[in-house]
């Protein structure tokens, strides 16, 4: 392809790539513009930025909102959080742990094991989310950051990145482990979970802002205000006052930052298993 060619074919993608990206920022600037004036600015999304970013948001963190004004934006924020990282967690370790042992461990009806745990991709919590309470009432659990976190955890998603990315890995590194004598344990802690670091940290990413975005399961097993995340604290406020506002803002930027700092990481983990 002559050289001006390739410039212009290459011209065209950034030019897309760019009005995409601008397509999906604008957005969550003008509203976040919007949080960052005065009290006597009407509140509507805009371009120009204001000067009253830390105290508009500084306030709007700390103060008690709710019916029984005892919860806090920060409360929900951590509470988010949690929720976010509580769920990869969990999720990564019981997933590394199951592709594991499905891959090196000789048990009967590994696949049909494996393949059970594929069903639960075909049904998500919404599809059974009334069960789900009755057991999560049984023991205990609602309105509890435990009743939020436990019963997502349970899927194959994660044990199918994982199961295919052992696959991948050389049986030679088994056969030289057991020749130094390593175990089990020791295989997987020294040899299998460093070289899964990359894809873990990838699935973590993508499992966070899955976590961070639940609303269904919070709207049901949460009645008390303390135990709310940021998505499930929306019913505060209008859509279109300032409170509102700030509160959309903060469910969208942390793991939209996460995504756009950590990209390259993510694609890599996933589909190359490295760095």
């Amino acid at each position: 392809m002559p050289s001006w060619r390739r410039f212009h074919a290459q011209l065209a993608d950034h030019i897309i790539l760019i009005a995409g990206s601008l397509f999906m920022a604008v957005p969550i600037y003008t509203l976040f513009a919007a949080t960052t004036h005065g009290a006597g600015v009407p509140m509507m999304p805009r371009l120009d930025m204001g000067g009253n970013a830390l105290e508009n948001y500084g306030r709007f963190l700390t103060s008690d909102y709710g019916f029984s004004g005892e919860v806090t934006a920060l409360t929900m924020l951590w509470n988010s959080l949690l929720l976010g990282a509580g769920f990869a967690s969990l999720k990564l370790v019981l997933s590394l742990i199951t592709a594991y042992a499905l891959i090196y461990f000789r048990i009967r009806f590994a696949s049909l094991v494996f393949a059970i745990l594929l069903l639960t991709l075909l049904l998500p919590l919404e599809s059974r989310f009334l069960p789900t309470y009755e057991v999560v009432a049984e023991l205990g659990m609602v309105n509890t950051r435990a009743g939020l976190i436990f019963p997502l955890v349970a899927s194959g998603l994660g044990t199918l990145f994982f199961r295919q990315f052992l696959l991948t890995v050389p049986d030679t590194l088994m056969e030289s482990a057991r020749l130094d004598g390593a175990g089990p344990f020791r295989f997987f802690r020294d040899i299998l979970l460093p070289i899964s670091l990359p894809t873990a940290g990838a699935l973590f990413l993508v499992l966070f802002v899955t976590g961070w975005n639940q609303y269904l399961w919070p709207v049901i097993v949460t009645s008390e205000e303390s135990a709310y995340t940021l998505v499930r604290g929306m019913q505060f406020f209008g859509r279109a006052s300032p409170h509102g506002l700030m509160l959309a803002v903060l469910a969208v930027l942390p793991p939209a930052l996460l995504v756009i700092l950590f990209q390259r990481q993510v694609v890599k983990g996933l589909f190359d298993g490295s760095h």
